[in-house]
C-alpha cells in the first residue's frame, strides 16, 4: 500500500461529501509581519494595537485576507492540488476577527460538480469553512476550481451546479463585536475620506503599481501551505511558467487600493471573484476600484461599502473587450464589502 498520495482528481468527488482538512495552524505575529512584507499593506486597524483598541477591538487583528489565505491553504491538498486553475468565489462572509495566537482549521463540503466537454477535467464547487480553537466559524465562502481527471475513462458525474447569490445581502454582514468608529482618527489612518464621501458609480484609480517577483509569489504560496502543483512545479504547464497563486494577486490589489480607500478597514464579505487571466513573475500589477453600493449597519458609526477592485497589467477602468470577455490585461475582478467610518 502506497504511503504517498497523488491527491484527488475530478472523478474522486461526490456531491454532499464533507472533507475535514488536515494540519490546524496557530497564527503568529511573525506571519502578520511577513504578510506586511509581502504586500504594501498599510491599513491602520491591522497595523496598530492602539488604533484597534480605540476602535473597540481587544487588539489589532490579522488582515482578513491573511485569515482567508490560511483557511484556503488548508483546503488545497484535498480540493485543488491537481487543479488547472481556481476559477472564482462567491457568498463569502468574515464572521469573526482572527488574532495572533488563534488556531485555524478548515472543512469543505462538495456542493457541485460539472465535467468539462473535453472529458479531461471538470469543475468542483465547494463551500469551505474556517474555524478557530473554540470551534467558532471565522469565515466561510464558496469557490469553484477546475480539476484534472486522473482516469479519462471515468464516467462523468451527474451535473450539479449550485445556485449562488450574486452578492451577500447587506443585512447579513457581520460587524465584529465591540467595533465602533465613533473615535476614529482619520489622520492616523492616512486619509480624510469617510463612508459618506463615496458615491455609487464612482471609480478610483489607485495609481501605484507592484511588479510581481518569482520569489515573492512562491514565498506566499509556501507561507499559506498552498500545495497546488501549478504554483511551484514548472513541469505542470506546457509553457514552463509558474502560475502565481490567485490569492496573492487579491492581496496585492487590496494593498494597492489603500491609495484612495485608506479607511476601508475591514473586509466583511466576498460577493464574487474571478481570476480573469493568469499572472506570472514580471507582471506589474495595478488596481482600480468602483463603488457598487453603500449600506448602513446596526452600528451608527460604521458604514458598509460594496466595492469592485480590478487588478490589471494595463490601463485603469478597462474591464472587458468589445466581445464582452475580460480584457487580456485584467488579472482579477473582485467584488466585496468593507466597513468604513461614517
Amino acid at each position: 500500500m502506497s504511503k504517498t498520495s497523488k491527491g484527488r482528481f475530478f472523478e474522486d468527488y461526490r456531491v454532499g461529501e464533507v472533507i475535514a482538512h488536515a494540519v490546524p495552524r496557530t497564527v503568529s505575529g511573525g506571519e502578520r509581519a511577513l504578510y506586511h512584507a509581502l504586500y504594501p499593506a498599510r491599513g491602520a486597524l491591522y497595523s496598530s494595537d492602539e488604533f484597534a483598541r480605540a476602535c473597540g477591538l481587544p487588539a489589532s487583528p490579522v488582515d482578513d485576507l491573511m485569515a482567508f489565505h490560511i483557511v484556503f491553504g488548508k483546503s488545497v491538498p484535498d480540493i485543488s492540488v491537481n487543479a488547472v486553475a481556481n476559477l472564482g468565489y462567491a457568498q463569502g462572509r468574515f464572521l469573526r476577527p482572527v488574532y495572533a495566537g488563534d488556531t485555524l482549521r478548515a472543512a469543505s463540503e462538495v456542493i457541485g460538480l460539472k465535467q468539462n466537454s473535453n472529458g479531461k477535467s471538470g469543475v468542483v464547487y465547494v463551500r469551505t469553512k474556517g474555524l478557530n480553537q473554540r470551534d467558532e466559524v471565522v469565515l466561510d465562502y464558496v469557490r469553484w476550481v477546475m480539476v484534472r481527471k486522473g482516469d479519462l475513462d471515468a464516467p462523468a458525474p451527474d451535473t450539479t451546479v449550485p445556485d449562488l447569490a450574486g452578492a451577500v445581502d447587506a443585512g447579513d454582514l457581520v460587524v465584529p463585536e465591540g467595533l465602533s468608529f465613533g473615535s476614529y482618527d482619520c489622520a492616523l489612518a492616512g486619509a480624510p475620506h469617510r463612508w459618506g464621501d463615496y458615491a455609487v458609480g464612482e471609480q478610483i484609480d489607485h495609481i501605484d503599481g507592484m511588479t510581481m517577483e518569482e520569489a515573492e509569489h512562491m514565498l506566499a504560496t509556501r507561507l499559506w501551505q498552498n500545495t497546488s502543483k501549478v504554483h511551484f512545479d514548472r513541469t505542470q504547464r506546457v509553457d514552463g511558467k509558474l502560475l502565481a497563486y490567485g490569492g496573492h494577486v487579491i492581496s496585492v490589489a487590496r494593498a494597492l487600493s489603500f491609495n484612495g480607500l485608506a479607511n476601508a478597514q475591514m473586509i466583511v464579505a466576498i460577493n464574487a471573484g474571478s481570476h480573469a487571466n493568469p499572472c506570472f513573475a514580471g507582471d506589474t500589477i495595478r488596481a482600480w476600484s468602483e463603488v457598487l453600493d453603500r449600506a448602513e449597519t446596526a452600528v451608527p458609526s460604521v458604514g458598509a461599502l460594496r466595492l469592485r477592485t480590478v487588478a490589471t497589467k494595463g490601463d485603469p477602468f478597462v474591464l472587458r473587450g468589445a466581445e464582452g470577455k475580460y480584457h487580456r490585461d485584467v488579472l482579477l475582478d473582485f467584488d466585496y464589502w468593507v466597513l468604513m467610518p461614517r
